[in-house]
């Protein structure tokens, strides 16, 4: 009865953060559609409906990620660290990178819009990218080396494919890098590493602990660039999604009667290889109480329920209304206006990704309170707006991505050396987890719309939009860890000078000398 109650009391807190995260996006859509952007009630309709589905998905799939997903990460990977097999270790981390991104629902997007190449061949190559840079990013902790250099070495690695690579597919594969670090990765590989963490017991454990989703994006990114050398795509094929004309209820229940079975088979396969790895764990390794293991079971049919939500209330509700409010808003007299409003709704979406609530949570955890979720939230949130006004700036332009991500990666690598490290390895984890289901299923297609409205480009112009999306906390976060060690250094001299103003008091000095020194303490603080 008292579990009963407990659920019932954090499912009611899910509810009411998702609501917070899903309402301010809502607000703005419902005001450009009353307003500069009308659309037809059967758009707006899949859309307040999609809402709906959204905050419900939220709810269950955060509470689901909390009970299930994070302890099933943190137990294997302490039980890996213990086993201080290095093989194991590397055999292990490699099959559950694999296998998670196989697992993440955003990858078969991204599949199909790659052209030239086979869906399976990208996904399965992808998928061995981040397997193999998670077994880097696990010895990264066991050795504790640190993650400036190895960032700055894989992305000069990055930029020089570039050079390779037909241009109309480097905003494909740098998009693929936010793509597949999703709602289904970012938990388990974040848990994983406080799980890791766990055993060394030294006092950079913690922040160690971060950095893996870093790393994990980068693979990806390697992996589609060396495909682009290797299948040579001449051209992409964008396919736009279909805008939904629904003449009544029935027509509307029929629209998401038709997307919930594609979903609900999708993420129960998605989920079923973590399942299974888990459950072979539980039999052979770990042998959990269970009491334990129906906590976790229980946690992932919330996630699993979620995950089914929120991914048909985004693609059958989000995308055609971002797209067609694209379109609105490129064709309208002003199509400038795209940039502002762009930013507005980049600073508040981003809180809907579910796997940002994942990650500010665990930040707050680990730092027991020191850099809290509301900071990680708003560096996120400024992060993103810049990202959007650029990449609609992109889309009216015809900018290449190029002349942003080198700039931008070279600035957030340079001051990386020059910020406390916990900052660096949460800011490149926010880059992959930022660019989720909400980027790539509304403001992927409202930059699709709007860039087929102006006339423009949309494989070299439209797309990108992720990868900028992945960018852009890089460097906002790390400037709030240079705002950090400011505020660290000015406190500990203020406590110094007071130290030495209360000392003066009880010194041999004569009233006028002590005095006179006193007031140059005072006008120092």
């Amino acid at each position: 009865m008292r579990t009963k109650i407990i659920l019932r009391e954090k499912l009611l807190e899910k509810l009411r953060e998702a609501l917070v995260a899903v309402l301010p996006i809502l607000i703005i859509v419902l005001i450009l559609c009353f307003s500069v952007a009308p659309i037809s009630p059967s758009i707006l309709l899949c859309f307040l409906i999609g809402a709906v589905l959204l905050i419900l998905g939220m709810m269950f799939f955060t509470l689901g990620a909390e009970l299930s997903m994070t302890p099933m990460g943190e137990k294997v990977g302490t039980c890996m660290t213990k086993s201080k097999k290095l093989t194991l270790i590397v055999s292990l981390s490699f099959l559950l990178g694999f296998i998670i991104t196989v697992s993440e629902p955003d990858l078969q997007v991204l599949a199909g819009q790659v052209p030239s190449i086979p869906n399976r061949i990208l996904i399965f190559s992808v998928a061995g990218g981040v397997g193999l840079f998670l077994v880097i990013a696990l010895l990264r902790m066991l050795f504790r080396i640190p993650l400036p250099p190895l960032l700055v070495f894989f992305y000069i690695l990055v930029f020089a494919l570039t050079y390779f690579v037909p241009d109309d597919f480097l905003s494909v594969a740098f998009d693929s890098g936010g793509v597949t670090t999703g709602p289904m990765t970012v938990p388990f590989i974040m848990a994983l590493g406080v799980g890791v963490a766990a055993i060394r017991n030294d006092r950079h454990a913690a922040d160690d602990s971060f950095g893996l989703v870093a790393l994990c994006s980068i693979g990806p990114i390697i992996s589609v660039l060396i495909l682009g050398m290797i299948y040579h795509p001449a051209g992409s094929s964008y396919i736009p999604p279909t805008i939904p004309s629904v003449e009544d209820s029935v027509a509307l229940w029929a629209l998401f009667h038709q997307g919930f079975p594609t979903y609900i088979a999708e993420i129960a396969v998605s989920l079923f290889p973590i399942v299974l790895f888990f459950g072979l764990f539980q039999m052979l390794v770990l042998k959990l109480s269970k009491r334990t293991l129906s906590k976790m079971v229980v946690g992932l049919v919330y996630t699993y329920i979620g995950l089914v939500l929120f991914m048909t209330g985004v693609n059958v509700g989000f995308m055609p209304a971002g797209n067609y409010l694209g379109q609105m808003l490129g064709s309208s007299s002003n199509p400038w206006i795209l940039i502002p409003i762009a930013m507005v709704m980049g600073f508040f979406i981003v809180k809907a990704e579910p796997a940002v609530y994942v990650l500010n949570k665990q930040v707050e955890e680990i730092t027991d309170g020191a850099i809290s979720a509301k900071s990680m939230g708003t560096c996120l949130s400024a992060g993103v707006a810049i990202s959007l006004g650029i990449a609609m700036l992109r889309v009216l332009t015809g900018i290449s991505v190029m002349w942003f991500l080198i700039p931008g990666y070279a600035f957030a690598l340079g001051i990386s050396f020059f910020v406390p490290k916990i900052y660096t390895a949460i800011a490149f984890d926010s880059g992959g987890v930022a660019s989720g289901p909400m980027t790539a299923a509304f403001l992927l297609p409202l930059a699709q719309g709007a860039c087929g409205a102006v006339g423009g480009n949309i494989v070299t112009d439209a797309f990108g939009i992720v990868a900028m999306v992945a960018m852009t906390p890089l460097i906002t976060i790390q400037l709030l860890g240079v705002l950090s060690r400011y505020r660290s250094a000015a406190g500990s001299k203020k406590r110094r000078l007071s130290e030495q103003i209360a000392g003066l008091a009880t010194s041999g000095l004569t009233a006028a000398k002590r005095q006179t020194e006193t007031d140059d303490l005072i006008i120092e603080l």
